[in-house]
């Protein structure tokens, strides 16, 4: 395909998944409009969130192709912030509201920004999708539906709780506590930033068979998956000011993106790595798996 081809594939491509995304967030907005209230605003905004998934999902499904679920990751959150922000209690700290929006809006324009730019168009779609329904055979539907969509989903939903707590319980809070999480999740959505920059770069430029282990990726080999546990974290630390006698739950979406993290994500790319890169296990004998750290001195 030429290269005007190949462009006016990936806008007609954008144009889809845009649209894709304009009738999910319609059909929840709908629901949470005229749907019948739980009495619970955050069950009501989990039931409208899961409807927008499964409007993604019918999308994935006809166009067969589950990476229409990527963006969706970081368009929703914004969304469940403003929207419990309106709803909230009229004494709620507006200074906290402020924070903790300029960090989830931050962190929602950078991750989608970057998503735009590697997206390729609907004619690829992420690797991992592809392996998950072939390992489900006959319950390829269902993995598609629950790991790639419904799970996700969740997992980011348990993630913004803390939020969902910021901007919506009145009180003063934990002022210093406050500062201390916009600080962090700033430095996070900063370090994801660096570290998309330097990838970037590295793709056009590398040779058959390099292997990136320079700059922020020579003190962690997924430096982008820190800052974005980081950013999560900031999120606990958010709902733990505004409400410090609720620290013990604020952490869950936490811990489970971490385990998402190290214990599946982590793990397939390296193994898909190691296997195009052979070179790569040198850049695992050397370099921190995670948290970013001065790389070990080659014997």
């Amino acid at each position: 395909m030429s290269e005007t081809g190949t462009t006016r594939s990936r806008a007609r491509s954008l144009t889809i998944v845009t649209l894709a995304y304009i009738v999910a967030v319609a059909v929840a907005a709908l629901w949470l409009w005229q749907g019948p209230g739980t009495g619970l605003l955050w069950l009501d905004t989990l039931i409208a969130d899961v409807l927008a998934t499964l409007v993604v999902f019918a999308f994935s499904r006809r166009w067969h192709n589950s990476s229409f679920y990527d963006a969706y990751w970081s368009v929703i959150p914004p969304l469940l912030l403003f929207y419990w922000w309106w709803r909230g209690d009229a004494g709620v700290d507006q200074v906290h509201c402020w924070l903790v929006a300029v960090v989830v809006v931050l962190w929602a324009v950078r991750l989608t920004g970057n998503w735009v730019y590697g997206f390729p168009g609907l004619h690829h779609e992420d690797w991992r999708y592809a392996m998950f329904r072939e390992r489900g055979g006959r319950w390829e539907f269902v993995v598609d539906l629950v790991a790639i969509h419904l799970i996700p989903t969740v997992q980011v939903f348990l993630g913004m709780l803390p939020v969902y707590v910021a901007v919506t319980r009145p009180g003063p809070g934990v002022t210093w506590l406050m500062w201390v999480a916009f600080v962090v999740g700033v430095a996070a959505v900063l370090l994801e930033l660096v570290a998309d920059v330097q990838m970037h770069r590295f793709v056009a430029q590398r040779r058959p068979g390099e292997v990136m282990d320079r700059g922020l990726w020579s003190w962690s080999r997924h430096p982008n998956y820190f800052g974005e546990c980081a950013f999560w974290f900031s999120l606990a630390l958010f709902g733990v000011a505004a409400a410090p006698a609720q620290w013990w739950w604020l952490f869950v979406g936490v811990v489970a993106m971490v385990a998402m993290f190290l214990g599946a994500s982590i793990p397939m790319m390296e193994q898909r790595s190691l296997a195009r890169r052979p070179d790569y296990a040198d850049v695992i004998a050397e370099v921190s798996r995670f948290v970013p750290r001065p790389p070990r001195p080659t014997p």
